[in-house]
């Protein structure tokens, strides 16, 4: 375990999933930026290991999907755990920052209090729509939450939490830096034909779960018309296991490695799970279908204690259906097909769902969060 010296400024910094990692790359990059000696470990996903960050553990190893599925990953989470807290006890960075995985990054926070390390959560679990209970560990354990909705704010000052609205970190990550013909083309596909784009999620349970449905129902829907389909990989979910369910497909499906934002705007229509992907879909004015799926005894559990009307962000912070949500049972072939018919054909529903997502985006701040959140840890560890 590396010593450092009493004038080293160190921070930790752990994500777990590939919405983590796209903010935690950002993050990273603006604290650098402002302190270029600064050391910066924990755990990383592809992104953040492009960046100058001492990988401890790969958020790959981390990823699950609802409760009971977290369980069959508790060996890499033991093992997470146990080397992080390791290296607090050891190395005792000067800031502990965390972004959002709550089930494994407020047992850190709580270890972290008790050894004097200041502890910075940068985009808040969503405790408004389930578990509010939580809230008392995160004023006991957390300094600095760092929300990226404006309707957080009140919610924590309620319960004493020092709280700033920093603006949504996707508005300055969400980019289009290459056009629609450009991108189809280089994937061997025709810009001149309708395009769907399948983001099944950011965790290998979760790929599994979606992506043979949505292949199923673009089978069905590439039969009644000539329509294209691509395949959008998180830098959480493994290539490997992506292309072995696409060979069953008997369309072409092209997976999509780089530049996610411009394909994403290349398509006419977007499959994509619930998460962070529908609010990155939704900055891109893209009408969309928000699917998921768990299994069937952590949806019955997340019945009882989820408090929200919808799933998808994007329904969630607008208050209303914006899009459309097939959740379990609904998540079905025939019924993706059907509401695709509706979003493909129907132009004034389209155009009032782009509407409504412009307006959405004005809800959320202005660019330069990563930045905002860089000078709130540089100010914690004066």
């Amino acid at each position: 375990m590396r010593r450092v010296n009493a004038t080293e400024k160190e921070v930790m910094l752990v994500v777990g999933e590939a919405s983590g990692d796209v903010h935690g790359a950002h993050l990273v990059q603006a604290l650098l930026k402002r302190e270029p000696d600064l050391r910066i470990y924990g755990v990383a996903g592809e992104l953040l290991e492009q960046t100058r960050f001492e990988v401890l553990f790969t958020v790959a190893k981390l990823t699950g999907m609802g409760l009971v599925e977290l369980v069959g990953n508790a060996t890499d989470l033991w093992r997470a755990y146990r080397l992080l807290r390791r290296t607090l006890r050891e190395r005792k960075p000067s800031l502990l920052i965390l972004i959002d995985f709550p089930e494994f990054n407020l047992r850190l926070a709580k270890l972290a209090k008790g050894l004097r390390i200041p502890v910075l959560y940068y985009v808040s679990p969503q405790i408004w729509a389930w578990r509010q209970s939580r809230v008392r560990q995160i004023s006991r354990w957390v300094d600095r939450m760092a929300v990226v909705f404006p309707f957080e704010v009140p919610f924590y000052e309620k319960h004493g939490v020092k709280v700033t609205f920093v603006g949504h970190p996707l508005l300055e990550a969400v980019r289009v830096t290459r056009d629609r013909g450009v991108v189809l083309e280089k994937l061997g596909l025709d810009p001149a034909k309708t395009t769907v784009a399948m983001l099944p999620g950011s965790r290998r349970k979760e790929v599994s779960a979606h992506l043979p449905v949505m292949l199923k129902a673009a089978a069905r829907l590439g039969s009644e018309r000539d329509i294209q389909f691509i395949c959008i990989r998180a830098s959480t979910v493994d290539q490997r296991g992506l292309d072995s369910i696409l060979r069953e497909c008997v369309l072409k499906v092209p997976v999509v490695e780089t530049d996610r934002y411009s394909a994403m705007n290349a398509a006419d229509l977007v499959w994509t799970a619930s998460g962070t992907a529908t609010l990155e879909t939704a900055l891109l004015l893209k009408p969309m279908i928000v699917v998921y799926r768990l299994s069937r005894l952590t949806y019955l559990l997340a019945r009882l204690l989820v408090k929200v009307d919808h799933i998808g962000m994007v329904n969630l912070i607008a208050g209303e259906r914006i899009v459309p949500e097939l959740v379990q049972n609904d998540f079905e072939p025939e019924r993706i097909v059907e509401e695709s018919r509706i979003l493909l054909d129907n132009q004034n529903i389209r155009t009032r769902i782009i509407e409504k997502l412009a307006k959405l985006r004005e809800r959320l701040g202005s660019p330069g969060a990563a930045g905002r959140v860089a000078e709130m840890a540089l100010a914690m560890m004066s």
